[in-house]
């Protein structure tokens, strides 16, 4: 005899969480914050254009749920502290902030300037810093809450020139598990996941490219390249009581990138 068992596991479960993401107008972000809202959480999305917010706002709102949109540039301190306070102020709390923002500017490093730096890393260091400090505090005071950083597979293995967006992310890898370390034991935890090859609308020019689509397809043993949807089921665990005994992690969902180097030799 066959039985099937219909059961929702409330385990996994991030019905009725406020979620934070930042950099969700587009890409990763906004798959991400799909993800959410059609499993119940309510959504707040930020980025720097307003038009593009609301559009994706529109667009990912699942029927009766509820996807708002927030302008905010990550690297001004005064528009994060008005952001959080706002959020705050019309739902009570934030449960898990996704910090997703992020820019790259591809060159030799010895091209690269001092304005080239700061814009990279006010973006993708700077800015969580200071979106994850004035949502922790809200947490701390809560005793509870998550916060998930998106990473890169350039946390320990840089690819030539991107040299301050690796150093960037691996920056924000070390604050992942430095804020871990601190707020573990005052009930606020901190992952993170680190992204493969994704294919979204700011990536397609490059992943277009034959030579590009080879060497992808060589390193990633899964044979494809990734979907932002790829990356909701690794944040709906981190961002769930699925995870509660996970804290500092750095979860690789990459098609197993991260497992090795592809040597050009036949194997027969």
């Amino acid at each position: 005899m066959t039985y099937i068992v219909a059961m929702t596991d409330a385990l996994f479960s991030v019905a009725g969480q406020i979620v934070l993401l930042s950099g969700a107008s587009r890409g990763i972000g906004r798959g991400l914050a799909e993800g959410f809202a059609k499993r119940g959480a309510t959504v707040v999305i930020t980025g720097r254009e307003k038009a593009t917010l609301e559009k994706t706002a529109k667009e990912i709102c699942p029927p009766g749920g509820t996807v708002k949109a927030a302008v905010c540039d990550v690297a001004d301190a005064k528009a994060i502290e008005g952001l959080v306070a706002g959020v705050v102020g019309d739902f009570g709390r934030i449960d898990t902030l996704i910090n997703v923002a992020g820019v790259n500017r591809r060159m030799k490093a010895e091209k690269l300037t001092e304005a080239d730096y700061d814009f990279i890393v006010d973006i993708n260091l700077k800015g969580p810093f200071l979106l994850s400090l004035a949502v922790g505090r809200t947490q701390l005071e809560r005793k509870k809450g998550n916060q998930i950083n998106i990473v890169s597979l350039n946390n320990d293995r840089p690819l030539r020139g991107v040299m301050p967006y690796a150093v960037s992310k691996a920056g924000l890898g070390q604050m992942t598990r430095a804020l871990a370390m601190e707020w573990g034991p005052r009930g606020v935890r901190v992952n993170a996941i680190a992204p493969g090859f994704i294919l979204t609308d700011l990536t397609n020019k490059l992943w277009s490219q034959p030579v590009m689509q080879d060497w992808a397809m060589a390193n990633t043993p899964l044979q494809r390249l990734g979907k932002p949807d790829d990356l909701v089921g690794a944040a709906l665990f981190l961002a769930s009581d699925a995870s509660a005994f996970m804290t500092g992690q750095t979860m690789y969902v990459d098609g197993g990138c991260s497992c090795g180097n592809a040597w050009p030799i036949p194997l027969e």
